[in-house]
């Protein structure tokens, strides 16, 4: 039996400034969920967002608020047994709220992984790979910032496919931007831009030609989501793959993309989803479509990469790798054994459920007291 639901806020400082087109991140607010059910297993899950609602309509405080309020009523005393259950219960009840329904369905799958002595990847279908290709975003702004950062991740052999972030400023600096880098970067390493819905449809023309002729592999949703019908165009007028992630949440619009050619490869996220079952979908969608495969993230710590981490490693095809680096931007650490990043891949954990553990001291000492 589910018998307590606790949400904690968790206010972590980055590393670096991280500079989106709608925001610049200083602090990541991971918003954690733990699951206790009576027969002693605890089940964690994690509902972080970017930018707050600067980029999407949760915020980590409507998402606590929430839980604590509308979702945890609505399941303590269900089955913990039967996630599937419970989780077609909320669904029923409560609309929307997919980065809550995300962390509730990771948790409880984590306590019935454990509760099984199974990784949290074998409830999911079962996984085809251990490790992991992991994108790092360059988000500074200055150019010769990102590529010493893109340098130094290639000597520890920990990065060889680089992001960068624009959109913010105008198109000719973002470009340049853009190609200095790759110019600097050679052949060692895939280069790819988020423009986060940034730009209108002539200046995506403009500047995903000149991204495209100066040898970058990946253009992420260069325009507002709700213009599908603007993706779909640059999707088959260039060469040079587009990607949907803020007009991709979970899978009815993964068929409504998919079913006008709307995208070349899809960052499958599972907050964005509303979680992981979700977003086995979108990727079946995809799979189904022809569509390439992302492994998305919304710098998530420990708890919500693991839990992307076990789907991407259940997928026969990830022709795009993933950008599952979220616990290395942030200056703390809350797994009591950090993920392993290695050999430019993160390792899938193999323990039962997630495969990892919260150091439950030290969020104590972090977590937002009011």
């Amino acid at each position: 039996m589910i018998r307590e639901i606790e949400t904690s806020l968790v206010d972590v400082p980055t590393i670096r400034p991280h500079k989106l087109s709608v925001a610049t991140m200083h602090t990541q607010t991971l918003v954690l969920v733990r699951i206790r059910c009576d027969d002693g297993i605890e089940g964690w899950g994690e509902a972080t967002t970017i930018g707050g609602l600067n980029y999407g309509e949760e915020s980590p405080d409507s998402i606590k608020a929430n839980l604590d309020r509308h979702i945890a009523p609505l399941l303590v005393g269900m089955d913990a047994n039967s996630p599937a259950r419970a989780m077609a219960r909320l669904r029923k009840t409560i609309q929307g709220n997919r980065f809550a329904k995300c962390a509730i369905e990771t948790a409880l799958l984590d306590a019935q992984g454990q509760r099984l002595g199974v990784p949290v990847s074998e409830l999911l279908g079962g996984r085809v790979r251990d490790a992991l290709p992991v994108a790092w975003t360059l988000a500074s702004g200055d150019t010769a910032k990102d590529i010493a950062e893109a340098e130094h991740m290639l000597d520890i052999r920990r990065h060889r496919i680089f992001k960068l972030k624009i959109g913010a400023r105008g198109i000719k600096e973002d470009v340049d931007h853009v190609l200095a880098i790759k110019r600097a970067l050679g052949e060692r390493a895939s280069v790819r831009v988020d423009v986060n819905q940034a730009w209108s449809e002539l200046e995506a023309v403009r500047g995903i030609a000149a991204l495209e002729a100066g040898g970058i592999d990946l253009i992420e949703q260069p325009v507002r989501a709700d213009n599908r019908a603007a993706l779909r165009r640059l999707a088959a007028r260039f060469d040079v793959a587009v990607m949907a992630d803020e007009a991709l949440h979970g899978p009815v619009d993964a068929f409504n993309i998919a079913r006008t050619d709307g995208a070349d490869v899809y960052a499958v996220k599972i907050a964005q989803s509303g979680g992981l079952f979700p977003a086995q979908q979108v990727a079946s969608v995809a799979q189904l479509a022809g569509i390439g495969l992302y492994g998305g993230t919304m710098l998530e710590g420990g708890v919500g990469t693991a839990a992307t981490a076990h789907l991407c490693a259940t997928w026969t095809d990830l022709s795009w790798d993933t950008e599952l680096f979220g616990p290395l931007l942030l200056t703390e650490e809350l797994l009591q054994e950090p993920l392993r990043y290695q050999d430019f891949t993160l390792q899938v954990p193999t323990g039962p459920g997630l495969g990892v553990r919260i150091d439950t001291e030290k969020l104590h000492y972090l977590r937002r007291k009011s």
